[in-house]
């Protein structure tokens, strides 16, 4: 497409700007919370409005079944060259506490705020707004030209915000039907307000429950104390062993699979202009933790962690008992990066354990299971193609960045379907996704509209 194509699309996305808003909010007033089924209905309504919108476009959609809430999956085969497989999901998460509202969670309104115009409502930002930036950029192609630039289908998910647990069995199922050359997932969120971002890590995570027991009761402490052995005593020395300290993680080759970061990206990084400061200051901490010579955009975007998430042992209600506890238990977590294997992590937590658990005490590791991190190929030529079309729209170049939680989703279409991910969102820091008052700038819906429309230029060109 020419220059001049590309701009007509954007003056039909300004043009009509109200019009996909109120498609925005039609959407948003529909309470599809997946994890209640009282909501059923309502997950079957939102994925029945998605269906006819995108057949209205053209698409060959459908709803397909699953045990749980349906898929929606739609093709357009009238583009030619790349093919890329567009993945949100339409569920939303519960909005308890719903005494902390200030508005109806689906009764969505565009606000004024001191920081700008913001659409307030469930699922605004987590994920039917990023989810429509897409679908409004596809209908601004098919209005203005007829057709869309590059051969485009549609994977829309109503479990997302309840674990997924009919995803990996869809895909397994019906991988030929959704394999595509690229996927594409709008899911995520800007670097700032001015710099977009292309996530291109997923650390991925390992998680245990820990649980040490001693005596077989509880005892009083005057009468056992010192005699005994206290699981809680045991239990942290357990945890405070995982680290040395130097705030590196002990464990046996738990650093295997971790690479370091090339120049480039230490480079693009550094040029973010990241304030660590007002990042810990914002949380009430001026040190930074973990490794030693390790910047904060560092540790949480590139580097593996052990973190302890939760203890418990012994009496812990107002007031004060003297027991000796008889068991004490602790949630562990691991984020991954690279290559490292989440499995062998496990097995070496084990292995640390069993070191350090005195003859006459147990240990119990419950629930433990892992993913793998995801990374992406920033040298595939359509991720630079991406990431120059987004420092068109943007007031800042984008960036390919690291992200500290994990998106399995990026996974399974790398494992399942064989496919690499764009993750473009538009989100913002402040957006409150999961919390009471979510909101999605008004700016984010308009821009990450114009954003897609160059990016399926971009990639057409690919």
């Amino acid at each position: 497409m020419t220059a001049d194509a590309v701009t007509q699309v954007l003056d039909h996305v300004d043009a009509t700007l109200d019009a996909a808003l109120d498609r925005l909010l039609t959407l948003l007033r529909v309470p599809s919370i997946s994890t209640d089924p009282a909501f059923q209905a309502d997950c079957d309504r939102a994925a029945d409005a998605l269906v006819d919108d995108l057949a209205s476009l053209g698409f060959d959609a459908a709803k397909h079944p699953t045990p749980g809430h349906p898929m929606v999956v739609a093709q357009d085969d009238e583009g030619e060259g790349l093919h890329v497989l567009f993945y949100g999901h339409y569920d939303v998460q519960p909005v308890d506490p719903l005494s902390l509202w200030h508005r109806d969670p689906f009764d969505p309104q565009v606000e004024d705020t001191p920081a700008g115009r913001v659409i307030r409502g469930r699922g605004a930002a987590d994920d039917k707004g990023q989810l429509m930036t897409f679908v409004e950029a596809c209908r601004a192609w098919k209005a203005v030209h007829g057709r869309l630039p590059i051969k485009v289908s549609m994977f829309f998910e109503g479990e997302e915000e309840s674990g997924s647990p009919s995803l990996v069995p869809y895909m397994k199922t019906h991988a030929e039907d959704l394999k595509a050359d690229l996927a594409l997932i709008c899911d995520t969120g800007m670097f700032d307000p001015r710099t977009p971002a292309i996530t291109t890590q997923l650390r991925g995570l390992a998680k245990l429950e820990l649980v040490i027991t001693a005596p077989d009761k509880d005892l009083h402490s005057g009468m056992y104390g010192g005699a005994a052995r206290n699981p809680a005593h045991v239990l942290a020395k357990i945890l405070a062993d995982l680290h040395d300290d130097t705030g590196a993680c002990t464990l046996e080759g738990f650093y295997d699979g971790v690479p370091e970061l090339t120049n480039a990206q230490r480079a693009q990084w550094e040029n973010l202009g990241f304030d660590a400061a007002g990042f810990l200051g914002g949380v009430g901490l001026s040190i930074p933790a973990g490794e030693q010579g390790r910047s904060v955009l560092e540790m949480i975007w590139s580097r593996p962690t052990c973190e302890v998430n939760g203890m418990t042992s012994g009496y812990t209600g107002a007031g004060f008992k003297t027991v000796l506890p008889s068991r004490a238990s602790a949630k562990v977590s691991f984020r991954l990066v690279g290559t490292q294997d989440p499995q062998a992590v496990l097995a070496a937590m084990r292995k640390h354990v069993e070191a350090r658990v005195p003859a006459d005490c147990t240990a119990e590791i419950l629930d433990a299971n892992g993913a793998p991190a995801t990374v992406m190929p920033i040298d595939n030529p359509a991720f630079e193609a991406a990431r120059q079309a987004l420092s068109d729209e943007w007031p800042r170049p984008a960036a390919f960045i690291g992200c500290g939680g994990s998106i399995p989703i990026a996974g399974y279409f790398q494992d399942i379907l064989g496919m690499d991910s764009l993750l473009i969102g538009f989100g913002r820091d402040d957006d409150q996704i999961h919390s009471p008052n979510e909101k999605y700038d008004l700016e984010s819906f308009h821009k990450g509209i114009r954003s897609w429309v160059r990016v399926l230029d971009a990639l057409s060109r690919v």
